[in-house]
């Protein structure tokens, strides 16, 4: 069996390095997380929750301050999160009315530039995006026409 030539080992070589380079400019692509906060509740320690578990004992959750995650929808009279299940339920009831305040303005960690504001040439997109969102749960604020479980109030973080 024959040794391989210096010219192969150079040709791994030089296909090797070029397969981890484009690795790595593949992976530095990758989307990264837009992380909006508020001045709003800095000082809370806010309890991490799924939103199924959430939903299921909301009564237990009643002006606690959550993390959630989940698929943020708006429209016309229209502030919610639901489960960001590809089959899940956006009824009301299976619904999170989201209540964003402008006592509590977000802005773009280490920046001035805030959520709903127009940058760039547009508005930040979040419509049927995944979220993970930070306030406290009120059962007494039913949402727009008083039809919802409860309102996730003072949002105080956004992430994208």
């Amino acid at each position: 069996m024959a040794l391989p030539q210096p010219q192969q080992a150079f040709r791994y070589c030089f296909l090797f390095i070029i397969t981890a380079l484009l690795f790595c400019a593949l992976q530095s692509c990758q989307h990264a997380k837009k992380v909006y906060k508020s001045d709003c509740d800095v000082d809370i320690s806010f309890k991490r929750v799924a939103f199924s578990q959430l939903m299921d004992s909301i009564e237990n959750y009643d002006q606690q301050y959550i993390e959630v995650s989940g698929k943020y929808e708006e429209d016309k009279e229209l502030s919610a999160l639901f489960s960001d299940g590809a089959f899940s339920d956006r009824s009301v009831q299976k619904g999170l009315w989201v209540n964003f305040s402008q006592d509590c303005p977000l802005y773009l960690s280490g920046t001035r530039q805030g959520l709903f504001e127009y940058n760039d040439g547009q508005f930040t997109q979040i419509n049927n995006k995944s979220i993970t969102i930070r306030g406290r749960i009120d059962l007494h604020n039913r949402g727009s026409h008083n039809k919802w479980k409860a309102t996730l109030d003072r949002v105080s973080l956004v992430k994208l």
